[in-house]
């Protein structure tokens, strides 16, 4: 199991990805998303999650470049939109985020909607993308079981990565032990549950156990669940503490009440209606 910030999880094709990211959902363009990302960076981590709805993708490259960080040690993920599907689209949306990103590669490019009949041909279009060398991982983003059979029966190469909901009170066993069989790595948004539940007892209560915080405590039932999580924070203190989740390890007592919380309950869009 990880042992530290820069301790990664190997994709389907050999690539290496951080076991934690920082998410930039909804920090606006220009200063913020800078002055975030280069925090980010400053305190260690090698892991930007970004996407061409979220508005942020110029300023997330000029955060990278002014980090002087070198390119191949910063893992960066961006994503297609729905009304950008389809593969002639998918191409030249692609271009323009590497464009705005002002970057010759990503390290995953992600479908981040099933939307409704597009993204067999979206990801025959990402294949190519692949194959090419402009990403080194593809994969999809909320995708169910049943998004991930068809498209896995049409495709030449599979998802290496499902990016989905996924905190105690939303589980998705039947989807996660898919994801694991087929060897896809899932990943984890909204792993905080939007700060709705840091307060719930059963969380809190480990969280003392530990001398730990319970934002702490989630992304450390993330990491043994063997899933890669991506908190988003514009506090440097916060961005911060979600990293110090390294020096210690829940007991399977914990973990099992964690996992009791399950509801099955989406604080986000159902991928099933969501176009």
């Amino acid at each position: 199991m990880s042992k530290g910030l820069n301790d990664c999880t190997m994709l389907s094709n050999g690539v290496n990805m951080p076991w934690l990211g920082f998410g930039v959902f909804k920090i606006p363009d220009g200063d913020d998303v800078v002055k975030t990302v280069n925090i980010a960076l400053e305190i260690g981590y090698r892991s930007i999650d970004t996407a061409s709805i979220y508005g942020n993708e110029r300023g997330v490259g000029k955060a990278i470049k002014e980090s002087s960080i070198p390119r191949e040690e910063i893992f960066i993920t961006t994503k297609i939109w729905n009304s950008d599907q389809g593969y002639d689209n998918t191409l030249n949306a692609f271009e323009e985020s590497l464009k705005k990103l002002d970057i010759d590669y990503v390290d995953l490019y992600l479908i981040h909607w099933p939307g409704k009949n597009l993204y067999i041909k979206t990801w025959k279009a990402m294949e190519r993308i692949y194959q090419y060398g402009r990403a080194r991982a593809i994969g999809v983003s909320n995708f169910h079981i049943h998004h991930l059979h068809n498209l896995m029966s049409h495709c030449d190469i599979n998802p290496m990565v499902n990016q989905v909901e996924f905190h105690p009170f939303l589980l998705q066993p039947e989807l996660i032990r898919f994801c694991m069989d087929n060897n896809i790595q899932i990943e984890a948004w909204s792993p905080l549950t939007k700060g709705l539940y840091l307060h719930h007892p059963v969380i809190t209560t480990i969280a003392e156990k530990y001398n730990k915080t319970p934002a702490q405590v989630l992304l450390r039932w993330d990491i043994q669940h063997c899933v890669v999580c991506i908190p988003k924070s514009v506090h440097r203190e916060r961005i911060e503490e979600n990293t110090c989740i390294f020096d210690f390890e829940l007991v399977e007592a914990d973990m099992d009440a964690l996992d009791a919380l399950n509801e099955g309950k989406r604080l986000g869009p159902d991928p099933n209606t969501f176009f």
